[in-house]
């Protein structure tokens, strides 16, 4: 699969003080038991995870692991839950909509190419492999991948495609079926392709940028105010 790299998990609140230090201690231990588990379930696959050993790299009693999360299989599904979401808001920064025309294609360009930029990191992909080799086992992780992933993204997109076409920028009549087509159009093939032929498949940021171009001249040929 490649070499595993650690993709950044949300960060825990700190606590100062008598029950916040409590708090902060057992975010701590959350914590390094997911980073643990990332390193063990994208290297190992779900059946050869071993909590034991996962407990002794989280620094954590195998006690400890399921006080926090119950079973081998809830921390699984945590664990792609926490890293599509740690993605999802790297993509889905607060940017301000552009209010001119002749700013759009470049608006577009930079979200598209920081959303494949993102989503075509090796974690991320062995992610997506790991989630599709256990659909069958853990039907759910498939459901939490797709809703804090594709789902999030394309909700997104849809809600800043209805503010443009309030603004005269799009022509829009459903905001939704423009947003999957944008999406795909990004990202369907150099997915597929890095998919199905492993991480050496991950475009260039010279492919990635004429990926985002071509793909945003699209749809703005069928979704650019005229």
């Amino acid at each position: 699969m490649g070499e595993v790299v650690a993709v950044d998990l949300p960060e825990p609140v700190a606590g100062s003080g008598g029950a916040d230090e409590t708090l902060g201690r057992s975010e701590r231990k959350h914590r390094a038991i997911l980073e643990a588990a990332q390193e063990m379930f994208l290297a190992g696959g779900y059946l050869g995870t071993n909590m034991d050993e996962l407990a002794a790299r989280s620094g954590v009693s195998k006690q400890t692991v399921y006080k926090h999360f119950g079973s081998k299989e809830a921390l699984f599904v945590e664990l792609v839950t926490s890293m599509t979401d740690a993605a999802g808001d790297r993509v889905h920064t607060d940017i301000a909509d552009p209010t001119e025309a002749d700013d759009l294609p470049s608006f577009l360009e930079a979200y598209a190419d920081r959303q494949l930029d993102i989503v075509m990191t090796p974690t991320i992909l062995q992610l997506r492999r790991l989630v599709i080799g256990e659909v069958t086992r853990f039907p759910e992780l498939a459901e939490a991948l797709y809703e804090h992933g594709p789902q999030r993204a394309i909700a997104t997109l849809a809600g800043m495609f209805e503010r443009l076409a309030e603004r005269g920028l799009l022509r829009v009549d459903d905001p939704t079926a423009a947003a999957t087509e944008f999406n795909w159009l990004v990202m369907g093939e150099p997915v597929n392709r890095a998919m199905l032929l492993g991480d050496a498949a991950i475009p260039t940021a010279a492919e990635r940028h004429a990926q985002v171009s071509a793909a945003v001249r699209v749809f703005l040929a069928a979704y650019g105010a005229r």
